[in-house]
Protein backbone atom coordinates (compact mmCIF):
# COMPACT_ATOMS: atom_id res chain seq x y z
CA UNK A 1 0.00 0.00 0.00
CA UNK A 2 3.10 2.35 1.02
CA UNK A 3 4.30 1.87 -2.85
CA UNK A 4 1.54 2.90 -5.19
CA UNK A 5 1.58 6.99 -3.83
CA UNK A 6 5.73 6.21 -4.77
CA UNK A 7 4.90 5.01 -7.93
CA UNK A 8 2.40 7.94 -8.64
CA UNK A 9 5.15 10.54 -7.57
CA UNK A 10 8.06 9.02 -9.91
CA UNK A 11 5.93 8.86 -12.73
CA UNK A 12 4.41 12.70 -12.53
CA UNK A 13 8.41 13.74 -12.49
CA UNK A 14 9.32 11.35 -15.41
CA UNK A 15 6.03 12.93 -17.73
CA UNK A 16 7.19 16.29 -16.43
CA UNK A 17 10.72 15.50 -17.86
CA UNK A 18 9.50 14.59 -21.17
CA UNK A 19 7.43 17.76 -21.58
CA UNK A 20 10.23 19.78 -20.95
CA UNK A 21 12.27 18.13 -23.58
CA UNK A 22 9.43 19.09 -26.08
CA UNK A 23 9.14 22.32 -25.36
CA UNK A 24 12.97 22.85 -25.68
CA UNK A 25 12.76 21.15 -28.97
CA UNK A 26 9.78 23.09 -30.85
CA UNK A 27 11.48 26.39 -28.97
CA UNK A 28 14.98 25.30 -31.03
CA UNK A 29 12.78 24.47 -34.32
CA UNK A 30 10.80 28.00 -34.14
CA UNK A 31 14.39 29.60 -33.63
CA UNK A 32 15.84 32.32 -36.08
CA UNK A 33 18.81 30.44 -36.29
CA UNK A 34 17.12 27.44 -37.69
CA UNK A 35 18.63 25.75 -40.72
CA UNK A 36 15.30 26.15 -42.40
CA UNK A 37 15.04 29.72 -42.07
CA UNK A 38 14.78 31.93 -45.14
CA UNK A 39 18.57 32.76 -46.29
CA UNK A 40 16.77 35.79 -47.90
CA UNK A 41 14.16 38.15 -48.37
CA UNK A 42 11.64 36.37 -50.43
CA UNK A 43 13.59 33.20 -51.05
CA UNK A 44 17.35 31.27 -50.68
CA UNK A 45 20.36 33.51 -51.56
CA UNK A 46 21.62 33.93 -54.50
CA UNK A 47 24.48 31.02 -55.52
CA UNK A 48 27.90 32.51 -55.54
CA UNK A 49 29.92 31.20 -58.86
CA UNK A 50 32.51 32.25 -60.72
CA UNK A 51 32.40 32.80 -64.52
CA UNK A 52 34.17 33.56 -67.94
CA UNK A 53 33.67 35.07 -71.47
CA UNK A 54 34.45 32.96 -74.44
CA UNK A 55 37.37 33.57 -76.57
CA UNK A 56 37.36 34.01 -80.06
CA UNK A 57 41.20 33.00 -81.64
CA UNK A 58 42.61 30.90 -84.39
CA UNK A 59 42.01 27.62 -83.59
CA UNK A 60 42.68 24.04 -85.63
CA UNK A 61 41.57 20.44 -84.59
CA UNK A 62 44.58 18.33 -84.12
CA UNK A 63 43.11 14.67 -85.31
CA UNK A 64 44.62 11.31 -84.28
CA UNK A 65 44.19 8.30 -86.64
CA UNK A 66 46.11 5.28 -87.18
CA UNK A 67 47.32 4.53 -91.01
CA UNK A 68 49.10 1.71 -93.33
CA UNK A 69 52.38 2.76 -94.99
CA UNK A 70 52.37 1.93 -98.58
CA UNK A 71 55.13 2.20 -101.34
CA UNK A 72 55.08 5.14 -103.25
CA UNK A 73 55.38 2.01 -106.30
CA UNK A 74 54.97 -1.23 -105.97
CA UNK A 75 54.65 -3.97 -108.35
CA UNK A 76 55.03 -7.73 -108.76
CA UNK A 77 57.49 -9.01 -111.70
CA UNK A 78 55.67 -11.70 -113.54
CA UNK A 79 56.03 -13.03 -116.85
CA UNK A 80 53.94 -12.49 -120.14
CA UNK A 81 54.77 -15.71 -121.67
CA UNK A 82 55.53 -19.45 -120.66
CA UNK A 83 59.28 -19.69 -121.14
CA UNK A 84 62.60 -21.02 -119.39
CA UNK A 85 64.91 -18.75 -117.42
CA UNK A 86 68.34 -18.83 -118.47
CA UNK A 87 69.68 -15.78 -116.51
CA UNK A 88 68.67 -14.24 -113.21
CA UNK A 89 70.23 -10.68 -113.28
CA UNK A 90 69.37 -9.27 -109.71
CA UNK A 91 70.01 -10.30 -106.38
CA UNK A 92 67.67 -10.31 -103.04
CA UNK A 93 67.49 -6.98 -101.33
CA UNK A 94 68.89 -4.94 -104.28
CA UNK A 95 68.67 -1.74 -105.41
CA UNK A 96 68.05 -0.99 -109.19
CA UNK A 97 67.42 1.88 -111.40
CA UNK A 98 64.72 2.12 -113.98
CA UNK A 99 65.23 -0.11 -116.56
CA UNK A 100 67.79 -2.95 -115.24
CA UNK A 101 67.58 -6.33 -116.43
CA UNK A 102 66.16 -8.45 -113.82
CA UNK A 103 65.72 -11.71 -115.39
CA UNK A 104 66.44 -13.11 -119.26
CA UNK A 105 64.42 -15.67 -120.94
CA UNK A 106 65.91 -18.96 -123.32
CA UNK A 107 65.22 -16.93 -126.59
CA UNK A 108 66.21 -19.46 -129.30
CA UNK A 109 62.68 -20.25 -130.64
CA UNK A 110 61.99 -16.41 -130.47
CA UNK A 111 65.00 -15.36 -132.34
CA UNK A 112 64.04 -17.94 -135.43
CA UNK A 113 60.63 -16.52 -135.52
CA UNK A 114 62.36 -13.02 -136.03
CA UNK A 115 64.63 -14.24 -138.53
CA UNK A 116 62.09 -15.77 -140.62
CA UNK A 117 59.87 -12.93 -140.82
CA UNK A 118 62.42 -10.61 -141.54
CA UNK A 119 63.14 -12.64 -144.54
CA UNK A 120 59.88 -13.11 -145.82
CA UNK A 121 59.19 -9.28 -145.04
CA UNK A 122 62.72 -9.22 -147.60
CA UNK A 123 61.20 -11.18 -150.48
CA UNK A 124 57.87 -9.10 -150.54
CA UNK A 125 59.70 -6.01 -150.78
CA UNK A 126 61.55 -7.19 -153.45
CA UNK A 127 57.99 -8.54 -155.36
CA UNK A 128 56.15 -5.00 -154.43
CA UNK A 129 59.37 -3.30 -156.18
CA UNK A 130 59.97 -5.57 -159.17
CA UNK A 131 55.48 -5.34 -159.69
CA UNK A 132 55.94 -1.52 -159.44
CA UNK A 133 58.26 -1.39 -162.03
CA UNK A 134 56.36 -4.00 -164.71
CA UNK A 135 53.32 -1.78 -163.45
CA UNK A 136 54.60 1.07 -165.56
CA UNK A 137 54.61 -0.91 -168.69
CA UNK A 138 50.72 -2.05 -168.17
CA UNK A 139 52.35 -5.97 -167.70
CA UNK A 140 50.92 -5.70 -164.13
CA UNK A 141 47.40 -5.08 -163.28
CA UNK A 142 46.54 -2.20 -160.36
CA UNK A 143 44.45 -4.82 -158.10
CA UNK A 144 47.79 -7.05 -158.37
CA UNK A 145 49.88 -4.31 -157.61
CA UNK A 146 47.77 -3.82 -154.70
CA UNK A 147 48.00 -7.54 -153.56
CA UNK A 148 52.03 -6.99 -153.49
CA UNK A 149 51.91 -4.19 -151.56
CA UNK A 150 49.52 -5.75 -148.63
CA UNK A 151 52.18 -8.74 -148.92
CA UNK A 152 54.51 -6.38 -147.89
CA UNK A 153 53.03 -4.21 -145.10
CA UNK A 154 51.90 -8.22 -143.73
CA UNK A 155 55.29 -8.78 -143.35
CA UNK A 156 56.08 -6.05 -141.42
CA UNK A 157 53.48 -6.30 -138.84
CA UNK A 158 55.20 -9.58 -138.16
CA UNK A 159 58.43 -8.78 -137.99
CA UNK A 160 57.05 -6.36 -134.98
CA UNK A 161 55.22 -8.84 -133.48
CA UNK A 162 58.60 -10.94 -133.72
CA UNK A 163 60.48 -8.59 -132.21
CA UNK A 164 58.03 -7.85 -129.46
CA UNK A 165 58.25 -11.56 -128.29
CA UNK A 166 61.52 -11.45 -128.42
CA UNK A 167 61.82 -8.16 -125.84
CA UNK A 168 59.19 -10.46 -123.72
CA UNK A 169 62.05 -12.83 -123.28
CA UNK A 170 63.92 -9.83 -121.31
CA UNK A 171 62.37 -8.53 -117.82
CA UNK A 172 63.91 -5.35 -116.69
CA UNK A 173 62.67 -2.90 -113.60
CA UNK A 174 60.24 -0.18 -114.68
CA UNK A 175 60.92 2.19 -111.97
CA UNK A 176 63.93 2.65 -110.00
CA UNK A 177 63.55 0.51 -106.44
CA UNK A 178 64.33 -2.35 -104.21
CA UNK A 179 63.91 -5.76 -105.29
CA UNK A 180 62.16 -8.41 -102.88
CA UNK A 181 62.66 -11.95 -102.54
CA UNK A 182 63.04 -14.41 -105.41
CA UNK A 183 60.58 -16.70 -106.33
CA UNK A 184 62.05 -18.57 -109.32
CA UNK A 185 65.01 -20.40 -110.12
CA UNK A 186 67.69 -20.60 -112.87
CA UNK A 187 66.41 -22.95 -115.60
CA UNK A 188 63.10 -23.07 -114.11
CA UNK A 189 59.74 -22.80 -116.10
CA UNK A 190 57.33 -19.77 -115.76
CA UNK A 191 53.70 -19.18 -116.66
CA UNK A 192 52.19 -16.25 -117.49
CA UNK A 193 51.40 -14.00 -114.62
CA UNK A 194 53.66 -16.16 -111.88
CA UNK A 195 56.07 -13.32 -109.75
CA UNK A 196 59.09 -13.74 -110.28
CA UNK A 197 60.07 -10.75 -107.24
CA UNK A 198 58.66 -7.66 -106.79
CA UNK A 199 59.90 -4.30 -106.79
CA UNK A 200 59.09 -1.42 -104.28
CA UNK A 201 59.99 2.57 -104.58
CA UNK A 202 59.71 3.42 -100.65
CA UNK A 203 61.88 6.76 -101.48
CA UNK A 204 58.72 8.20 -100.55
CA UNK A 205 55.89 6.56 -98.14
CA UNK A 206 52.37 7.01 -98.83
CA UNK A 207 50.88 6.54 -95.80
CA UNK A 208 46.57 6.02 -96.06
CA UNK A 209 44.28 6.17 -92.84
CA UNK A 210 41.07 7.58 -92.37
CA UNK A 211 39.16 10.11 -91.18
CA UNK A 212 35.72 11.00 -89.46
CA UNK A 213 33.23 12.86 -91.66
CA UNK A 214 32.99 14.75 -88.41
CA UNK A 215 36.53 16.59 -89.48
CA UNK A 216 35.87 16.51 -93.06
CA UNK A 217 35.56 20.43 -92.88
CA UNK A 218 38.87 21.05 -91.14
CA UNK A 219 40.73 18.49 -93.92
CA UNK A 220 42.95 20.20 -96.63
CA UNK A 221 45.56 18.75 -99.26
CA UNK A 222 48.62 20.18 -98.02
CA UNK A 223 47.65 20.02 -94.16
CA UNK A 224 51.12 19.31 -92.24
CA UNK A 225 51.12 15.05 -90.52
CA UNK A 226 53.27 13.64 -87.98
CA UNK A 227 53.67 9.93 -88.07
CA UNK A 228 55.45 7.39 -85.50
CA UNK A 229 55.32 3.35 -85.51
CA UNK A 230 56.14 1.04 -82.69
CA UNK A 231 59.10 -0.16 -84.90
CA UNK A 232 61.45 3.10 -84.90
CA UNK A 233 60.48 4.24 -81.41
CA UNK A 234 61.68 7.77 -80.48
CA UNK A 235 61.83 8.65 -84.86
CA UNK A 236 59.20 10.99 -85.52
CA UNK A 237 58.53 10.94 -89.20
CA UNK A 238 56.97 14.65 -91.10
CA UNK A 239 54.75 14.88 -94.29
CA UNK A 240 51.77 16.80 -95.51
CA UNK A 241 48.16 15.63 -97.39
CA UNK A 242 48.67 14.93 -100.91
CA UNK A 243 44.73 13.75 -101.96
CA UNK A 244 41.46 13.06 -100.02
CA UNK A 245 38.98 10.40 -101.50
CA UNK A 246 35.80 11.30 -103.70
CA UNK A 247 33.61 9.84 -101.57
CA UNK A 248 33.03 9.00 -98.11
CA UNK A 249 32.71 5.62 -96.83
CA UNK A 250 28.39 4.84 -96.19
CA UNK A 251 29.56 2.35 -93.55
CA UNK A 252 31.37 3.43 -91.61
CA UNK A 253 31.08 7.51 -92.27
CA UNK A 254 34.62 8.23 -92.56
CA UNK A 255 36.88 9.06 -95.28
CA UNK A 256 40.34 8.20 -96.65
CA UNK A 257 42.84 10.49 -96.39
CA UNK A 258 46.70 9.63 -98.44
CA UNK A 259 49.63 11.73 -97.14
CA UNK A 260 53.43 11.32 -98.51
CA UNK A 261 56.17 11.18 -95.55
CA UNK A 262 59.64 11.61 -97.36
CA UNK A 263 62.20 7.58 -97.00
CA UNK A 264 65.53 8.91 -98.02
CA UNK A 265 67.66 6.47 -95.27
CA UNK A 266 64.35 3.63 -96.19
CA UNK A 267 63.36 3.44 -92.59
CA UNK A 268 59.70 3.00 -92.68
CA UNK A 269 58.74 -0.49 -95.11
CA UNK A 270 55.47 -0.75 -97.10
CA UNK A 271 53.05 -2.49 -94.59
CA UNK A 272 53.78 -0.73 -91.34
CA UNK A 273 51.22 0.29 -88.86
CA UNK A 274 52.00 3.52 -88.10
CA UNK A 275 49.57 6.14 -85.63
CA UNK A 276 49.08 9.43 -87.66
CA UNK A 277 48.22 13.01 -86.37
CA UNK A 278 47.38 15.69 -88.31
CA UNK A 279 46.57 19.77 -87.93
CA UNK A 280 42.97 20.53 -89.44
CA UNK A 281 43.35 24.11 -90.62
CA UNK A 282 42.77 27.22 -88.37
CA UNK A 283 39.81 29.21 -88.48
CA UNK A 284 38.41 31.77 -85.43
CA UNK A 285 37.10 29.83 -83.13
CA UNK A 286 35.08 30.20 -79.90
CA UNK A 287 37.28 28.93 -76.71
CA UNK A 288 35.73 27.92 -73.57
CA UNK A 289 37.24 26.65 -70.34
CA UNK A 290 36.94 22.89 -70.12
CA UNK A 291 35.31 23.55 -66.48
CA UNK A 292 32.41 25.42 -68.18
CA UNK A 293 31.27 21.90 -69.96
CA UNK A 294 28.52 19.94 -68.11
CA UNK A 295 27.86 16.68 -69.93
CA UNK A 296 24.39 15.45 -69.84
CA UNK A 297 22.94 12.01 -71.72
CA UNK A 298 24.76 12.62 -74.67
CA UNK A 299 24.65 16.03 -74.89
CA UNK A 300 26.77 18.77 -73.69
CA UNK A 301 25.90 22.24 -72.06
CA UNK A 302 27.22 25.15 -70.13
CA UNK A 303 25.51 28.25 -67.94
CA UNK A 304 24.91 31.49 -68.73
CA UNK A 305 24.77 34.25 -66.90
CA UNK A 306 21.96 36.60 -68.15
CA UNK A 307 20.75 39.58 -65.64
CA UNK A 308 21.51 37.43 -62.71
CA UNK A 309 20.01 34.30 -63.56
CA UNK A 310 21.90 31.32 -64.85
CA UNK A 311 20.21 29.58 -67.44
CA UNK A 312 21.18 26.01 -68.97
CA UNK A 313 22.04 26.23 -72.85
CA UNK A 314 23.22 23.28 -75.42
CA UNK A 315 26.54 23.62 -77.14
CA UNK A 316 28.05 21.91 -80.08
CA UNK A 317 31.86 21.92 -79.23
CA UNK A 318 34.73 20.66 -81.49
CA UNK A 319 38.22 20.15 -80.73
CA UNK A 320 39.85 20.54 -77.45
CA UNK A 321 43.10 20.65 -75.76
CA UNK A 322 43.88 20.13 -71.99
CA UNK A 323 41.69 23.12 -70.23
CA UNK A 324 40.09 24.60 -73.21
CA UNK A 325 37.50 23.69 -75.71
CA UNK A 326 36.20 24.42 -79.34
CA UNK A 327 32.21 25.84 -78.96
CA UNK A 328 31.07 25.31 -82.74
CA UNK A 329 27.48 26.64 -81.99
CA UNK A 330 25.19 27.54 -79.15
CA UNK A 331 26.97 30.66 -77.25
CA UNK A 332 27.42 34.31 -77.86
CA UNK A 333 31.09 35.69 -77.76
CA UNK A 334 29.67 37.81 -75.26
CA UNK A 335 27.89 35.99 -73.31
CA UNK A 336 29.50 34.82 -69.61
CA UNK A 337 29.54 31.25 -68.53
CA UNK A 338 29.82 29.59 -65.45
CA UNK A 339 33.27 27.63 -64.63
CA UNK A 340 32.82 27.08 -61.18
CA UNK A 341 29.98 25.96 -58.91
CA UNK A 342 27.73 24.21 -62.13
CA UNK A 343 26.94 21.12 -59.91
CA UNK A 344 24.90 23.29 -57.75
CA UNK A 345 23.04 25.13 -60.80
CA UNK A 346 19.34 24.75 -62.00
CA UNK A 347 18.07 26.10 -65.35
CA UNK A 348 16.73 29.59 -64.20
CA UNK A 349 18.29 29.55 -60.66
CA UNK A 350 19.86 33.35 -58.81
CA UNK A 351 23.37 33.54 -58.99
CA UNK A 352 25.70 35.97 -57.71
CA UNK A 353 29.37 36.46 -59.84
CA UNK A 354 31.66 35.92 -56.85
CA UNK A 355 34.63 36.74 -59.38
CA UNK A 356 36.06 35.63 -62.91
CA UNK A 357 38.26 33.32 -63.89
CA UNK A 358 41.09 32.77 -66.64
CA UNK A 359 39.52 33.47 -70.14
CA UNK A 360 40.32 30.46 -72.32
CA UNK A 361 43.47 31.01 -74.08
CA UNK A 362 44.38 28.49 -77.11
CA UNK A 363 48.19 30.06 -76.96
CA UNK A 364 48.84 28.89 -73.27
CA UNK A 365 50.48 25.59 -72.05
CA UNK A 366 51.52 22.68 -74.68
CA UNK A 367 49.92 22.48 -78.06
CA UNK A 368 49.13 26.29 -78.39
CA UNK A 369 47.17 27.21 -81.75
CA UNK A 370 45.93 23.60 -82.30
CA UNK A 371 42.78 21.08 -80.71
CA UNK A 372 43.37 18.01 -79.31
CA UNK A 373 41.15 15.53 -80.45
CA UNK A 374 40.30 12.20 -81.68
CA UNK A 375 38.46 10.73 -84.86
CA UNK A 376 35.67 9.18 -82.34
CA UNK A 377 35.91 11.97 -80.05
CA UNK A 378 34.35 15.03 -81.76
CA UNK A 379 30.01 15.51 -81.57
Amino acid sequence: MNRSPRLTRACAALLAVLASASCTDRSASSSPDAGDRPLGRGGPQPTLVVTAKPVKQSFGAEIEAVGTALARESVAITSKVSNTISAIRFTEGQQVRRGTVLVEFDRTQVAAELAEAEANLAESRNQFARGREVSTVQALSRAQLDQLETSVKTGEARVAAARARLDDTVIRAPFDGRTGFRKVSLGGLVNPGAVITTLDDSSVIKLEFSVPQAFLGELLVGLPVTAVTEGLPGRVFNGKVTTLDSRVDPVTRSIAVRAELPNPAGELRPGMFMNVRLQGREAPTLLVPEEALVPEQGKTYVYVVTAGKAARREVRTGGRRPGIVAVLSGLGETESVVTEGTQRLRDGAQVEESGSGPAADAGAGPGAGAAKGTPTGRP
